[in-house]
């Protein structure tokens, strides 16, 4: 299994580029710090990770994170390699993330979202469906907390499917 999860910061503002058939990638590269400060200089180190994001990933990237901001991104590593345009006898190496799903991290104010979790549109190309976790009722306030009134809860019903929603 190959699947990678970062959280770090973005070392600059991403790039959006759109491939000659209109399709839109986006690099970036995130700051990953090491759980470990150094012994000696009491300083915590980071690793830099190259990433491409594709399609409404790559726009929703470019569109709401810049330099700065706490990203986590999900996809998995990708090796590649490629000759020196100066130097035809030299290859050079790379890692990158291939993006699959990227979210907020943080508060409002830390990282540019609204922090309530609201994540990218993902490239599921195996379409999987998973039904959306169940959510808790509201629960009714205690008896006596007559600050505040809720109405009765009991004059709403409860909507099982939203296949009729017209959104």
């Amino acid at each position: 299994m190959n699947k990678v999860i970062l959280i770090g910061r973005l070392t600059a503002d991403p790039e959006l580029r759109q491939t000659q058939s209109g399709i839109a990638s986006c690099r970036f590269t995130v700051a990953c710090d090491r759980r470990f400060a150094d012994k000696n200089t009491g300083e915590r180190q980071a690793d830099f990770i190259s990433c491409t994001a594709w399609r409404q990933t790559a726009e929703f990237v470019s569109r709401y994170f810049s330099k700065g901001k706490l990203i986590c991104v999900e996809g998995s590593l990708r090796n590649n390699n490629y000759q020196d345009k100066n130097h035809p006898d030299v290859t050079h190496y790379t890692t990158d993330v291939q993006v699959d799903n990227v979210e907020f991290v943080g508060g409002k104010g830390e990282s540019g979202g609204n922090g309530s979790g609201y994540s990218a549109p993902q490239n599921n190309f195996n379409n999987n469906y998973s039904a959306p976790p169940q959510q808790a009722a509201p629960q009714q306030p205690a008896a006596g907390n007559d600050s505040m009134s809720y109405g009765n809860l009991s004059d709403f019903e409860e909507i099982l499917s939203d296949g009729d929603v017209p959104f």
